[in-house]
């Protein structure tokens, strides 16, 4: 496969296996899946899904790519006695700073972000990883 398309083809496939446990649990959700620099390459909405989770799961994962972190080590971070206090209102707003959305890396290098929202912060998260598992 050529680089052109190669990460369009990585998040077709991490947004299956992602909406395939979303399925598995029941729980409607927003798939959203960017590059590098934050912008988006798919984006996968179920029926039923929460409307806010459009927004959330986007953001999710432009925070994974923005602060090269989970946005669940951001939460941690941006609690009022953490290092990132105040990170939420960044960036217009679009910094999230609970579970859902993980760096896509590879080779060492962060190539991506995936953000998952629909459901509780444990299952956006069980969600994500499962998108990210199908890279292994």
């Amino acid at each position: 496969m050529t680089k052109t398309g190669k990460l369009l083809e990585m998040a077709k496939k991490m947004a299956e296996a992602a909406a395939e446990k979303a399925i598995q649990i029941d729980v409607p959700m927003v798939i959203v899946i960017c590059d590098a620099g934050g912008n988006m390459v798919l984006f996968n909405r179920m029926e039923d899904s929460l409307l806010a989770s459009m927004d959330i799961a986007t953001n999710k994962a432009y925070t994974a790519v923005a602060l090269k972190m989970s946005t669940d080590t951001a939460a941690d971070l941006a609690k009022e006695s953490g290092q990132l206090f105040g990170i939420a209102s960044c960036d217009k707003g679009r910094m999230v700073v609970f579970g859902g959305g993980f760096p896509i890396v590879e080779d060492g290098k962060i190539i991506g972000g995936i953000g998952v929202s629909g459901g509780s912060v444990a299952e956006d998260m069980t969600v994500a990883q499962a998108g990210l598992d199908v890279l292994k």
